[in-house]
């Protein structure tokens, strides 16, 4: 049977004066070398997405991070400056996305941008600037460092007992990579919560009685795929999960 394949929707991002549909390739690389899947990169568009005919040919869905965030008008408030940037057109092809694959058992791995655009394509809201909150701490990205600095896994999130990633990460204590403005405020209704930080940020969550494996992530699983134990099962949960569902829909072909 061939490799399934998932799809990895698309950042709007400007490279010498054109406009790009652009996935970074930590995500892609850990989808074919850790979750053992080929991707397509889904063009991000704010009209005219079949969102059922990309879904049709795909076997799973993998929402990443980007250094764009989810438009407030999006969860209910209104929308400053500083909020930014915005990318309308992924906005407007995840969230779609994302609905349909859960309604359609798509399994999903949300990451970063992707767990903040699972909670508001559920019904859910967004804090924005949380290190400004007391109590919170700074879970930005580190500026002026070497990416491999900025990433590396040093905070640790507690899973909770019997939740669904208790069954790839255990249950306690994980360290990850955890880099972010923004997070989750109130949880979407159809959403568990299956991981926060110590100062209570929500790290991580599932989708409440998902037909398949959904799951989104607050960390970057992604970067340390290949070499971190954590990070690596929460991919091969995700390949095994896609690999399942494409061989039940190619019986039903």
């Amino acid at each position: 049977m061939p490799k399934p394949i998932i799809a990895i929707p698309a950042d709007i991002r400007e490279f010498d004066g054109t406009l790009w549909h652009a996935a970074q390739n930590q995500y892609v690389r850990a989808a074919l070398k850790v979750a053992d899947v080929m991707s397509f990169i889904i063009p991000a568009f704010e009209e005219g997405n079949d969102t059922d005919a990309l879904l049709d040919r795909v076997d799973g869905l993998l929402v990443s991070g980007s250094a764009t965030n989810v438009h407030p008008s999006l969860y209910g408030a209104e929308a400053k400056e500083s909020d930014g940037p915005f990318d309308p057109a992924r906005d407007a092809t995840t969230l779609p996305l994302i609905r349909r694959a859960l309604e359609r058992g798509i399994p999903l791995l949300a990451i970063c941008r992707g767990i903040q655009e699972l909670n508001v394509a559920l019904g859910g809201t967004l804090a924005t600037e949380i290190h400004e909150q007391p109590g919170i701490w700074d879970h930005r990205k580190p500026a002026d460092v070497e990416r491999d600095v900025a990433f590396s896994i040093r905070q640790d999130v507690i899973v909770a007992e019997g939740s669904c990633i208790a069954r790839y990460l255990g249950a306690g204590k994980v360290k990850v990579n955890s880099l972010h403005r923004q997070a989750i405020s109130k949880t979407a209704p159809g959403l568990q919560v299956e991981a926060v930080a110590e100062d209570g940020t929500i790290e991580a969550v599932s989708v409440i009685g998902a037909r398949g494996f959904a799951v989104g992530v607050q960390w970057h699983p992604e970067y340390w795929a290949e070499t971190d134990k954590p990070s690596r099962a929460l991919f091969e949960a995700f390949g095994e999960a896609v690999r399942t569902y494409a061989s039940a829909r190619a019986l039903t072909a």
